[in-house]
């Protein structure tokens, strides 16, 4: 049994004492607050951002450590295996084709219950994690179809659900919205159209704003949740001709999106994200956001392994006096991610890595892809451009469903496989 999977290690007691404390100081506030309009007293219960640092609610620094809930509420391919179907509206339209649109509603219904659920949150906090990040898709606080259902969307339930476990485990909660209106990216990662549409749409922006509104008015009293993410690695590097006007368009939608939740909520934190996957910071430089309760959110995969590879990182955050937190990092060699940690820790850049749970290694929880589910693959990668493509490669639906019912039961997390060596690459504790 690994240090992480027990509660109740001595070192690792002390470390989950203290951030229970934390909540229960919060907690505390919080029911103080509710007969009380004094502002000043109302904003003491949440984290706030003093120039480069985040402090709870008694003054300490934070600094974050821990990792991303990615693939419960955003599917990605390559999580399930697949290579070329790899965006939620593309993962769909294969499952429905593969066991029909019923079944393939039933089945995200009971993903959504067993891929992340309470026991998932306790482990992350026992092996000394302090914040989860939470991506989600902006179609789970609309009416539009999404993940098994066609109205009355559950985002609100599902967050309100985490936002319970993580107060129980003593966790914080960042909100990503890693799939806007529109697309912010222009790839699979949003779930877009291969354009960062938001950043030329108006009605995406009215509507991403107006998403963003309503989940400040609904979480702006909860302590948990450290602050808001507006929006995961907006404008991808594949638009060079047009790569400065989107940057620019970008600086105007983070603004709205900032008012929009300022409109309602003057407590949390709103977490910036740079363009060109969260790693270009130039056209950030001397923005002014009229806000100092801002942090921004760099991600790195790949390179070397030191602070001169993020040197244009650090130098933004001290230009700038405002945290930096490297939202995502992850998927490669646990010497290399051990190497990385260090100089984040040195160079003062929290961190949560990408991603907690997926199937096989190089996350903390892997589940084991059922029997069967190598022809579910090989019809994802098959030509599928005309009906009579799909039928031709059409793989026993029988065997299809009960595939689909054992990945549901695989990924739970008392079946997965815990990869103990990279969690102490993570250096959580």
């Amino acid at each position: 049994m690994s240090d992480c999977q027990s509660f109740f290690s001595p070192s690792l007691f002390m470390k989950k004492l203290a951030y229970l404390s934390v909540i229960a100081i919060i907690s505390v506030l919080a029911i103080a607050c509710r007969h009380t309009d004094d502002d000043t007293i109302a904003q003491a219960k949440f984290m706030k951002v003093e120039k480069r640092d985040i402090l709870t609610p008694d003054g300490e620094k934070f600094y974050i450590q821990g990792t991303n809930l990615g693939n419960w509420l955003n599917p990605e391919g390559y999580m399930f295996g697949f290579t070329k179907t790899n965006a939620p509206h593309t993962i769909n339209e294969a499952f429905c084709q593969l066991i029909g649109p019923d079944a393939t509603a039933e089945f995200w219904k009971n993903f959504k219950d067993n891929y992340i659920t309470r026991a998932d949150i306790d482990f992350i906090a026992s092996c000394g994690a302090n914040t989860v990040r939470l991506p989600f898709h902006y179609k789970l606080f609309t009416d539009e179809d999404y993940m098994g259902l066609t109205s009355s969307q559950d985002g609100f339930a599902r967050v309100d659900s985490l936002v319970e476990w993580c107060r129980d485990a003593g966790l914080f909660l960042i909100l990503d919205m890693h799939d806007a209106p529109g697309g912010q990216t222009g790839d699979n990662i949003d779930d877009s159209y291969a354009y960062p549409w938001l950043m030329v749409s108006e009605q995406s922006q009215k509507q991403f704003c107006k998403i963003w509104r309503n989940i400040a008015e609904h979480y702006k009293d909860e302590p948990v949740i450290l602050g808001y993410e507006l929006i995961n690695e907006p404008v991808a590097t594949y638009f060079e001709d047009e790569q400065d006007s989107l940057n620019i368009r970008l600086v105007n939608v983070l603004k709205q999106g900032l008012a929009a939740i300022r409109e309602v909520d003057d407590n949390h934190i709103v977490i910036i994200g740079s363009p060109q996957w969260n790693s270009n910071f130039q056209p950030l430089e001397g923005v002014d956001f009229g806000d100092d309760n801002i942090m921004f959110t760099c991600h790195r995969y790949g390179g070397p392994a030191t602070a001169d590879a993020i040197r244009s990182y650090i130098d933004f955050r001290d230009a700038s006096d405002r945290p930096m937190y490297m939202g995502e990092i992850g998927h490669n060699t646990d010497q290399w991610q051990a190497d990385f940690v260090k100089a984040m820790k040195e160079n003062d850049i929290s961190y949560t890595f990408w991603p907690y749970k997926k199937c096989g290694d190089s996350c903390m929880a892997g589940f084991d892809l059922p029997e069967g589910w190598d022809k579910i693959i090989e019809f994802t990668q098959a030509p599928r451009g005309s009906y009579a493509e799909i039928r031709e490669n059409m793989p026993d639906r029988n065997a299809a469903k009960k595939a689909f019912a054992q990945l549901l039961d695989n990924c739970r997390f008392e079946n997965c496989n815990i990869q103990n060596s990279y969690i102490e690459s993570m250096a959580l504790n």
